[in-house]
């Protein structure tokens, strides 16, 4: 809901980074690989309770993830470069609540299934929509120069990142939040699903 929002005061911050980054030979598959390691790295922090340290390493994976894209446009983007985009994407988004079941399994384990089930969901609703789009040759600039078709919801990558940061700063709250954020992801994939059925039909 929020990333277009979000990409049109990001993005002025981040192209002279890319550009810094392009001419210093760094590729974009790299900048995504090191995103998802420090998203890992974050998610361990978060597991070993320390909160502070993990929201910061979540803020600096996902500029690396902005920054990635900003560079392909700069020096021509791939398929490969798609592909890991999104998959290391989903193995972020799955790790961080992770860390936190495991900072403490008996208040979390429930919240962080229900959530990650959610992003299961929501992720294949969005998955298997672009693959049915592409075929169909449907396009859109929703929300900028993709490799995939992107669909628009209630929970996109900023209100995701927005959840972790609330939870790394108030961790008693990760239940609460957790089970918020997986009724909003659930409800997205729902949207999506009958936004699919009005379109493929």
């Amino acid at each position: 809901m929020l990333d277009g929002w979000a990409r049109r005061h990001i993005d002025p911050l981040v192209r002279p980074a890319a550009a810094g980054a392009a001419q210093a030979g760094l590729s974009a598959n790299a900048i995504t690989v090191s995103a998802c390691i420090v998203g890992l790295a974050s998610a361990a922090a978060i597991a070993n309770g320390w909160f502070t340290t993990g929201l910061l390493l979540i803020l600096a994976s996902r500029f690396g993830d902005a920054l990635d894209g900003a560079v392909a446009r700069l020096c021509g983007k791939t398929d490969l470069g798609g592909y890991l985009d999104i998959v290391l994407d989903f193995v972020f988004y799955g790790a961080v609540p992770m860390g936190f079941v495991l900072a403490d399994p008996t208040a979390n384990a429930m919240a962080g299934a229900a959530l990650i089930l959610s992003f299961y969901v929501n992720g294949s609703s969005f998955l298997a929509y672009a693959v049915v789009a592409e075929r169909r040759k449907l396009e859109t600039d929703a929300r900028g120069s993709k490799s995939l078709y992107f669909t628009t919801g209630l929970a996109e990558a900023t209100e995701t990142i927005a959840a972790f940061a609330l939870a790394c700063v108030f961790p008693g709250w990760f239940p609460v939040i957790a089970w918020m954020f997986a009724a909003m992801a659930l409800y997205t994939a729902l949207a999506r699903i009958i936004l699919a059925a009005r379109t493929f039909r």
